[in-house]
């Protein structure tokens, strides 16, 4: 979960990650999108999950070429939701939080196109950004009280 918040990337994207496309010393990862065919070979990652990612591949034994074995099925997603109380929560939910978050915090709809590696900045925005609280917070800013 913590890496599909932290890169948006799909659950079946995450699940192709190899050992060998973990870039420790550069906080990155090389990522292919099996959906668009695309590849990233420079995915930025924040140093905090770098950390954990190294932690968790030094507990892998030798020879193992998948960052993970198992396929994430819905069994196993199941289970995780109920872990963490948040039955309705869609795997595809943490995508749209990576954007959203991205977006709340003023980076530009090209950055999390490119990111999350869309065609077009009109996806990104109608269906992956979700500004409310930024909006919220905008419109609290007006000077109201002076008005009525």
């Amino acid at each position: 979960m913590l890496l599909a918040v932290t890169t948006g990337l799909r659950r079946g994207d995450i699940e192709a990650i190899c050992i060998g496309d973990i870039h420790f010393d550069r906080d990155a990862i090389a990522t292919r999108n099996r959906k668009a065919g695309k590849a990233m070979p420079e995915r930025p990652v924040p140093d905090q999950v770098m950390t954990e990612l190294s932690n968790y591949v030094a507990t892998l034994t030798g020879g193992q070429e998948r960052l993970f074995i198992d396929r994430f099925t819905s069994k196993k997603w199941n289970k995780v939701r109920e872990r963490v109380s948040m039955s309705t929560l869609k795997f595809h939910d943490l995508r749209k939080t990576f954007a959203s978050l991205l977006a709340q915090r003023g980076v530009s709809t090209a950055v999390t196109q490119r990111l999350l590696e869309h065609s077009c900045p009109q996806l990104t925005n109608d269906v992956y950004t979700n500004v409310d609280p930024v909006l919220r917070q905008a419109v609290n800013l007006l000077p109201v009280r002076e008005w009525v």
